[in-house]
């Protein structure tokens, strides 16, 4: 995509402004900056880590971990949708087959 489709979104990350360019809007921008920012501060705040740098590296950790298992669990559902769809189809399979042995025997 072209620079022109991108919204300009200035947002603040642990006290520090960042000018972002993003494909997905301003307030989709807004939302996860503020997600990092509560983040990062959260490790801050709870685990005495003084560096910056530090606190957002240990956030990034947390919110990969987040979207790890949600990856995960999502996987998990789509496994047991396609497993369900498979005992689905081979029941009505078996019902159209008992339905045209019974029309054979019909006849």
């Amino acid at each position: 995509m072209s620079d022109t489709s991108r919204t300009a979104v200035r947002v603040t990350i642990f006290g520090e402004e960042y000018a972002l360019r993003s494909e997905t809007g301003e307030d989709y921008t807004r939302a996860c900056a503020e997600h990092v920012d509560e983040r990062v501060n959260s490790v801050h705040v709870s685990g005495h880590v003084a560096e910056p740098h530090k606190a957002a590296i240990l956030a990034a950790m947390q919110i990969t971990d987040e979207l790890f298992q949600a990856r995960a669990a999502r996987d998990d559902q789509v496994e047991l949708v396609h497993q369900r769809l498979s005992d689905l189809r081979e029941r009505v399979e078996e019902a159209l087959n008992r339905g045209a042995a019974q029309a054979e025997l019909g006849s």
